[in-house]
Formats: structure tokens, C-alpha cells, sequence
């Protein structure tokens, strides 16, 4: 017996609902050696994972005689048969052209051209019929024949592959049962609103498709590449890691990479949504997708064009889309019993009145069709998955990053949430809150502080340096300038002997007053960090740090609040650093805790009953992360964030967290609304059909009204925005 050892993906063209996906899970499954497949209509994708001796070439020649169009995916294991199947198991009216997938406008799709035909027919036989009404039934069975032929050899080939109860079994059975009791005018009707529905769903779902897909444009196809002084025009797909560009002002950025010469301006909204430009300098990270907007860089090519930020986060998309939320799945386990049923409903209706009680056999054999007409599943099957697929796309183009239908789901049902501090609440690096002058103006103060710091990589140093540049405070050079292991930093500037360090260093080499000793505690009691500046052995001025809380943190708090989400902060940081950092914000603090801490900490939540989120740098919260039910990771697109946590939070703000619950508050009741939408109008023209009031061609105009209003009013959630 042979032993799972592979995975292989495919492309598949024509999938427009999840009805179509259906018929490629079964037909796929029964084939020798499979051992699970994962198909995503929304994406066009199918895993298969299967034994080590399982010809891929079969699995593609399956997907093609049941009508839809299949090639290995980049990257799988290629299959030896690349080309079309042409054994007689033609594809049955399902185009191979996807519009989004080769580029093909979708009125040149093989469905349209259907139901273009089938249409042209239509008329044709309506003024024969006219003209020469000896003519009107042949030519009427003509045009049934132009639409119906394609869609029953679909139902044929679903049954043979092992979908019997397939939506092109209900329609080929209502068409050829309207035929026998003399409604083929009627059937050629219902037959071409049916294939106008399928078109409109191929439109729709390609549009879904290239919703995310259209990221992917948003890299440049060529980049420039120097090397040994020379400045070559190359496919941006090409470009190695280690190669240096140049990206000129206004010029997209061809890859992922870092930025080895210049400084300016980089527009990141195409990429993250941020609206306001980031400076950029030697050393920041630059994304694949962004805008010089300012002068010109040179950068380091760090990732490989099929793994930078954008092709990662396409690839995510797309793999989330692949697993089944709990709601998608009771409704595929809903209608597979659910189609059976109809099929025995419609029978009963046509059968038992004639023979219960003699009601005339033609009207209650129509009535039977059209409630196969109305029972078509496509609507409600498609409610589920075409919300969660827009919700996952419009998630992803603002930055917020969720793992599947399941993460999504869940989110909206959150009641507390554990914020990390650092780097999560707060900004993750100290910022200058205070400059303390004694005697001299703060600039000077800042200038000394500075001088000495200047060159340092430390993150005071950093924060130092920072303040100088904003107050333009000016940096002298500094001499003879040396590290105090484990106390601070002396040197000469100006002529003066300056040292700056912890207050308990500086007072060692100088007596520090009670006024000083004083302002310094309060300053510490408020969870800054202070440093002391010394010149010519006496007290210059001080400088206070802290890593002050993100500047969208106070209102994101107050909106999570405002939800009824119970919200508090996990900090391994001392009591009075993490009360600093609360006070302002109005979150619950818990200070001086491990990882295991964190851990229990989360675990007492659920115990109350509480459904919670943790949010952190997917790091040293490993543990929480993993016992909260979400776990949503901090960061800019680094891998621990794309790849450690259920979602991630690509900008870092605070705000996002409860824009990500909005989204999947904003999903579900969009799921609800869909579900209401495909059984209520299901509901209405059951009762109409048995009462008589409307027959087969509203019936079908149902369903397809209803799968076309259920996947717009899912697009819509494309367009979604944070309030």
C-alpha cells in the first residue's frame, strides 16, 4: 500500500460556484492513490495530496472531461500531459477561459458564446414561429437543443465522476419534462436564463479572483540592475537576492529589499493602505509594490520576486481561502441531503395529487419541474464562500492578514482581547519625553548628549540623536570619545570633558543635589529612563526616555471598549514601567510576567467564558499566542508575522486589531444576509409554483436572481473600509 508523500497544486478554469467545486472534489477523490483534496473556487486552485505514484496527468485529464480547464500550478510537480483533452469529453459549455486567468474579455468566454447561440436561437425560433407557426415547434426543440445538449452531457459527465444530483441534473430533467407535456417554448426560455445565470457567475467570481490577483500588477515588470558601474534594464522576475537596483523618483520598486545609498520618500499606500509616506534611509526596508517619491535609491535585493511581501501575502490569501469555515461546511453537509430532497419533493409534487386525489397530470407534472427549477442549491451553496473569499481580499489589501474562513469567522466573536507591550502598544523603541537643563539652554544639552552618541547603534543612543534632529539641535564633534563599561559614555566636546550615563554612575564622579535626586525619581516613578550629562565634572542637565504608546492606541482602546470587548495588557516590564504606559490609555495592566504567565493568564479568560485574542510579536508570546483562540501577530511584514499567528497586522497600528473584528462582524452579517436572500426567495416561488401563480421560467429566474444578487451583495464586501 502506498504512502502519502506528495502534494501537488492546479490551476482549474471554469469553477464559478461551489457547486462546480463539488464535482471536482468527487471527481478527483475517486481516482487511485488520493488521499485528500482541498478545492477553492474563489482562487481556482486544487491540492491534492496523494501517494508517491499518483500520475498528476490523470488528475488533470479527470478536471478536464468533467468540462473546466487544469494545468499544474507553478512550483507543483509538473504533470507530462500539459495539453487539452480531446477524446470526445469536449467541455460541455464550460469555458477553459477564465477572463481573469489568460486575459480573454469575458464575452469572448466559451459561456458566453453559449449563451449568445443559444439566444440568437431563441429569437430565431420566436419569428419562425410567427411567420410559420407549422414551424414553431421544431424550431423551438432547435433552440432547447442549442443550450441543452452542452449543459445535460455536463449532468452525463457529473454522474459518471460521481455527482449524480449535480445542478445540471435538475435542469436537464425540468427541460426535457417541460418538452413531454408540450412547454418547449417554455424550456428554451428557462435553458438560456440558466445559462445567462452561469455567465453572470463566471463574471462575478473572475472579478472576485482578480481582486487579489490585481496586487500582484502592482510590481513593476522590468527593474534596473547595477553592476560594476553599469545600469542594465532586466525582468523584475529575474532579479537575485544581493543584486543592487536603482529606483528612480516616481518609479514603483521592483522587489523586496533594503536600502544601501539615498534617503527620501517612500508612498507604501498600494501596498499597505497607509496613507501618509515613510522616510526611507540607508538600512530601512523597502517593499516590492511601493513609490519612490522622493530622490533616488539604491537597494539590496532580499527576497527572490516569488517570495516577496506581495507574492506572500497573494499566496496566504489564497491558501486561507482553501479551508472550510464551520458555516460553509454545515452548508456543503446541508446540500448534499438537500438536493436528493428536492429531487423527491418535485416527484411527490407531480405524482400525488394526479394519483391521490385525479388532479389533471399536465399541470401537476409542470409544477413538479419548476420545483426542481427552484430547489437549485448553486444560490445558497455560493452565499457562504463568496463573502468569506471577499472579506479574507479586502482584508489583505489594507494590511490585515487572517488565516481562513475559520480565523475570520472567529474574530467577530471575540469578547477580550491580551495586548503585548512592547513593540505592540507601544512603539518598541524609547523615544526622548524630557531634557532637563541645568544652567544652560536644553539645545546645548542635547548637542553634548549627542556629540558623544553619534556613530551608536543602541537604541538611547538612537533616541538621543532623534530629538537633536527634530529640535535641530546641532552635533559638534566629539574626541577622545569611549564607552564606561556598564556606566556610560565620555569623551570631549568643545573643549569641555563631557559624560553621559545612569544617574548612579554620574554620581559617582560628581554630587548629584536633592532637587536632582528628586525630579530624577519622579521622572523614573513614571516609568521613564534617565540619563545624566556632566560637563567640566558638574551636572549639565538630564535626559528622560520611555517607549511611549502608539499614537492610534488610546482611541482603538476606547473603540474596543465601546464594543463590549474586555481588553488588558501582558508585560514581562516592572509595574511602574507598564502603569506608565496604561495610565493614558485605560487598559488593564498585568506586570512582571513570564511567558508562562502570559499563558495562564489567557487560560483564566477562556475559563470565564470569554472567547479571546492575543495580540503580540509572535515571538516571546509564542505560548499565549498559541492558547488564546486567535492569535494576530504585530508587524511589517516580516515572516514571524505572515507566518507564526492565525492573522496578522501588517502596519503595526493598534486600530487595526478592531478594524480586523469589524471585517468579520461586517462578513458574517453579510453571510446572514446572503442565506436570507437564497432561502427566502426559494420560500416565496415554492409557494407561488404549488398555488399556480408562476411557473418554470420564474422559477429558474429565481435561482439565477438569487446566485446573482447573493455573489453581488459578497463583492460588496470588497469595497469594505474601516469606519
Amino acid at each position: 500500500m502506498s504512502t502519502v508523500t506528495g502534494e501537488s497544486r492546479f490551476r482549474v478554469t471554469g469553477m464559478d460556484c461551489a457547486a462546480c467545486g463539488n464535482k471536482v472534489d468527487t471527481a478527483i477523490r475517486r481516482l487511485p492513490g488520493v488521499e485528500d483534496v482541498t478545492v477553492s473556487v474563489s482562487t481556482g486552485t486544487v491540492k491534492v495530496r496523494h501517494a508517491e505514484d499518483l500520475d498528476t496527468a490523470a488528475v488533470t485529464r479527470k478536471v478536464r472531461n468533467l468540462g473546466y480547464g487544469a494545468e499544474t500550478a507553478v512550483g507543483a510537480n509538473p504533470a507530462p500531459d500539459k495539453q487539452h483533452d480531446h477524446d470526445g469529453h469536449d467541455h460541455a459549455g464550460h469555458s477553459h477561459d477564465d477572463p481573469v486567468e489568460v486575459g480573454v474579455p469575458w464575452w469572448r468566454t466559451g459561456k458566453a458564446r453559449l449563451t449568445a447561440a443559444c439566444g440568437a436561437a431563441l429569437l430565431t425560433a420566436y419569428v419562425l414561429g410567427h411567420l410559420a407557426p407549422s414551424l414553431e415547434r421544431p424550431a423551438f426543440l432547435a433552440a432547447l437543443a442549442v443550450g441543452l445538449v452542452p449543459v445535460a452531457w455536463r449532468a452525463i459527465t457529473a454522474a459518471r465522476f460521481g455527482t449524480p444530483f449535480s445542478i445540471e441534473t435538475l435542469m436537464s430533467i425540468a427541460a426535457i419534462g417541460a418538452v413531454f407535456i408540450g412547454a418547449e417554448e417554455e424550456a428554451a426560455t428557462v435553458v438560456l436564463l440558466f445559462l445567462v445565470g452561469e455567465m453572470l457567475e463566471g463574471l462575478a467570481a473572475s472579478r472576485a479572483r482578480a481582486s487579489i490577483q490585481g496586487l500582484t500588477a502592482l510590481v513593476p515588470k522590468m527593474a534596473l540592475v547595477e553592476k560594476d558601474g553599469q545600469t542594465t534594464e532586466v525582468p523584475a522576475e529575474s532579479l537575485a537576492v544581493g543584486a543592487t537596483i536603482l529606483v528612480r523618483p516616481g518609479d514603483r520598486i521592483p522587489a523586496d529589499g533594503s536600502v544601501v545609498e539615498g534617503s527620501g520618500e517612500v508612498d507604501e499606500a498600494p501596498v499597505t493602505g497607509e496613507s501618509v509616506p515613510k522616510r526611507k534611509g540607508v538600512g530601512d526596508s523597502v517593499y516590492a509594490g511601493t513609490v519612490n517619491a522622493g530622490s533616488v535609491l539604491r537597494v539590496r535585493v532580499t527576497a527572490a520576486a516569488a517570495d516577496n511581501t506581495i507574492a506572500r501575502v497573494v499566496r496566504l490569501v489564497e491558501e486561507a481561502q482553501e479551508p472550510k469555515s464551520p458555516t460553509e461546511r454545515f452548508i456543503d453537509r446541508f446540500s448534499k441531503v438537500y438536493t436528493p430532497a428536492v429531487l423527491a419533493v418535485g416527484f411527490l409534487v407531480a405524482v400525488v395529487p394526479p394519483l391521490a386525489v385525479g388532479a389533471d397530470w399536465n399541470e401537476w407534472i409542470y409544477k413538479g419541474l419548476a420545483i426542481l427549477l427552484i430547489g437549485c442549491p448553486c444560490a445558497l451553496v455560493i452565499s457562504t464562500p463568496a463573502a468569506i473569499a471577499a472579506g479574507l481580499s479586502a482584508g489583505a489589501r489594507r494590511g490585515l492578514l487572517m488565516k481562513g474562513g475559520v480565523v475570520l469567522e472567529t474574530l467577530g466573536k471575540v469578547t477580550a482581547i491580551a495586548f503585548d507591550k512592547t513593540g505592540t502598544l507601544t512603539v518598541g523603541k524609547p523615544v526622548v519625553t524630557d531634557v532637563v537643563a541645568v544652567g544652560r539652554p536644553a539645545r546645548d544639552v542635547l548637542s553634548l548628549a549627542s556629540a558623544l552618541e553619534k556613530g551608536s547603534s543602541h537604541p538611547l543612543a538612537l533616541a538621543i540623536l532623534d530629538r537633536a534632529k527634530a529640535d535641530k539641535a546641532p552635533v559638534p564633534p566629539a574626541f577622545d570619545a569611549n564607552a564606561v563599561l556598564g556606566e556610560g559614555v565620555e569623551g570631549k566636546v568643545g573643549g569641555e570633558a563631557v559624560f553621559l550615563g545612569s544617574p548612579q554612575a554620574a554620581g559617582r564622579l560628581a554630587p548629584l543635589g536633592e532637587e536632582h535626586l528628586a525630579a530624577i525619581a519622579t521622572l523614573n516613578a513614571s516609568g521613564k529612563t534617565v540619563s545624566v550629562v556632566l560637563a567640566r565634572d558638574a551636572v549639565a542637565g538630564y535626559i528622560a526616555m520611555r517607549d511611549e504608546a502608539r499614537p492610534d492606541a488610546r482611541g482603538a482602546l476606547a473603540s474596543m471598549k465601546a464594543a463590549g470587548i474586555r481588553t488588558v495588557m501582558l508585560t514581562g516590564d516592572n509595574r511602574t514601567t507598564a502603569e506608565a504606559v496604561t495610565g493614558g490609555l485605560g487598559i488593564e495592566a498585568r506586570a512582571e510576567l513570564l511567558p508562562q504567565d502570559k499563558q495562564r493568564i489567557v487560560r483564566e479568560l477562556q475559563a470565564e467564558g470569554l472567547v479571546v485574542a492575543k495580540v503580540g510579536d509572535g515571538i516571546n508570546d509564542a505560548p499565549a499566542l498559541a492558547a488564546a483562540d486567535i492569535g494576530i501577530a504585530m508587524g511589517g511584514g516580516a515572516d514571524v508575522a505572515l507566518e507564526t499567528a492565525d492573522a496578522a497586522v501588517l502596519h503595526g497600528r493598534v486600530r487595526d486589531v478592531p478594524d480586523m473584528i469589524a471585517l468579520s462582524r461586517a462578513t458574517m452579517g453579510n453571510i446572514r444576509a446572503n442565506i436570507a436572500i437564497a432561502l427566502g426567495l426559494k420560500a416565496v416561488f415554492l409557494v407561488t409554483t404549488v398555488l399556480g401563480i408562476t411557473g418554470l421560467w420564474p422559477a429558474i429566474l429565481a435561482d439565477t436572481g438569487a446566485t446573482v444578487l447573493v455573489t453581488a451583495n459578497a463583492m460588496r464586501l470588497l469595497a469594505w473600509k474601516p469606519r
